[in-house]
């Protein structure tokens, strides 16, 4: 698959973990696929577990995609991934092969306050 194949195969995977279409949104994932969560020490292996382990989770979620770059088999995704209404800002790093994603290592970030020491050079995001 080339470049464009995946890019379209990742908005095809974002856009529909928002809808929560569980059957498509793991149609990227290879057979065995890795799925590593590091700041909670977890690892999941095999699409078919992965698919398993987010349909158990009982929180009502929503996918905001803010940019996905990548190149040849190496994509990341930065995202906002809401639970219940309260977001947190990820990043999901995806290593393809053959037009699958065999490894992927999805980080978690929660909002804080900005340090009022750095205000007079701070624009405010929305």
């Amino acid at each position: 698959m080339d470049e464009n194949g995946i890019r379209a195969a990742l908005d095809r995977h974002w856009a529909t973990s928002d809808t929560n279409d569980v059957d498509v949104e793991h149609e990227i994932y290879r057979e065995d696929a890795v799925l590593e969560y590091p700041q909670s020490g977890e690892r999941i292996r095999g699409r078919h577990n992965i698919q398993a382990s987010r349909v158990a989770q009982p929180s009502a979620k929503r996918f905001t995609v803010r940019r996905i770059v990548g190149a040849k088999d190496l994509w990341i995704t930065e995202f906002i991934l809401t639970y219940d209404g309260r977001p947190s800002y990820c990043v999901s790093v995806m290593e393809f092969v053959d037009g699958k994603v065999a490894r992927e290592t999805q980080y978690f970030a929660d909002p804080f306050e900005p340090g009022p020491s750095r205000a007079q050079w701070v624009e405010r995001m929305g």
